[in-house]
C-alpha cells in the first residue's frame, strides 16, 4: 500500500488522501528550480502575481503542514509545466488555467497564508517588478 492509496477517514463520512511522499518531492525540485524564472518571463501577464509568489512562500517554508505543502507545490508545479490545459503564450486566456488551480489551492489552505508568506511576497514584487511599496500597500514607480 502506497502512501497515496491511504484514505483515512474524517469522521462525518469524507475521505481525505494522504499526499504521496515522492510526488511533492519531485514537485518541490521542480517548483524550486523553475519558479522564479518564469515568474520573471511572464511579470507582465501575470495579473495574480502577488497570490502566487505568497504561495510559492509557504510552499516552501518549512513551518508550513505538509498536507498545504504538498496542495501548493502541485499547483506552482501546474504554473511552472510548460504544458498545461491552457498554453500560457495564448494572450488572454493564457493564464487564466493557472489562476484558476491557485486559487483553488489557496482557498484551501488560507489559514496557513501568513502575513510573513504576504509581506515576502511583496517585498520580493517590489525587487522585481521595480517598483516600491508604499505604507497603505499601494505601489510607487521606482525612478
Amino acid at each position: 500500500m502506497t502512501a497515496s492509496s491511504v484514505s483515512p477517514s474524517l469522521g462525518d463520512g469524507a475521505t481525505l488522501t494522504v499526499p504521496d511522499p515522492g510526488r511533492v518531492e519531485r514537485d518541490e525540485r521542480l517548483v524550486r528550480r523553475r519558479f522564479w524564472q518564469k515568474l520573471r518571463a511572464n511579470l507582465h501577464r501575470i495579473p495574480f502575481l502577488e497570490e502566487l509568489v505568497a504561495a510559492y512562500f509557504c510552499a516552501t517554508d518549512p513551518a508550513t503542514p505538509y498536507r498545504a505543502k504538498a496542495i501548493l507545490l502541485g499547483a506552482l508545479a501546474y504554473f511552472v509545466l510548460p504544458v498545461d490545459a491552457v498554453p500560457d503564450w495564448l494572450l488572454i486566456a493564457g493564464f487564466t488555467d493557472d489562476a484558476a488551480v491557485l486559487a483553488a489551492a489557496v482557498q484551501t489552505v488560507r489559514t496557513n497564508l501568513t502575513p510573513a508568506h504576504w509581506a515576502r511576497a511583496k517585498q520580493a514584487l517590489s525587487a522585481e517588478t521595480g517598483e516600491g511599496v508604499t505604507g497603505a500597500g499601494e505601489t510607487e514607480q521606482a525612478g
